[in-house]
């Protein structure tokens, strides 16, 4: 199974199983993709992942948790900013915020995967791979 944006196809995932009131999702592993849920689960927009190994099949799955507030997703939108035919970087004084700190912003940096909060802790910038709200 190949997928020419497999950050694309997480987002997508995600997105599509809030709007259809879903509890979970599954989508294939990568350790990037891994790095973004944890993410997700530290700032609190999902219940928690696994990792599963399903017999017969030669790849590992995560399934997400998702997590609902009141009948309602508690991720309102979530959207893929960096692409493959357009990467985003920035640097950590030209990151804005998300609705005014309400929301995050995942990046990539060259300590690892993790949002802006604790990228301007840290004061490193890198790519912006996608924004939560």
């Amino acid at each position: 199974m190949s997928l020419v944006d497999s950050v694309s196809d997480l987002v997508t995932r995600i997105r599509n199983a809030q709007m259809a009131n879903k509890h979970t999702v599954s989508c294939p592993r990568f350790k990037h993709g891994e790095a973004i849920v944890k993410v997700l689960r530290d700032e609190g927009y999902i219940r928690g992942y696994t990792v599963v190994e399903k017999q017969g099949v030669c790849y590992k799955t995560i399934e997400i948790e998702l997590k609902y507030f009141n009948g309602k997703p508690v991720i309102s939108e979530i959207k893929r900013i960096s692409t493959p035919g357009r990467r985003v970087y920035s640097s950590i004084k030209d990151l804005p915020l998300v609705r005014n700190g309400l929301g995050i912003n995942i990046i990539s940096t060259s300590q690892g995967v993790m949002s802006d909060v604790e990228a301007r802790k840290l004061s490193v910038g890198g790519e912006v791979i996608c924004s939560v709200f």
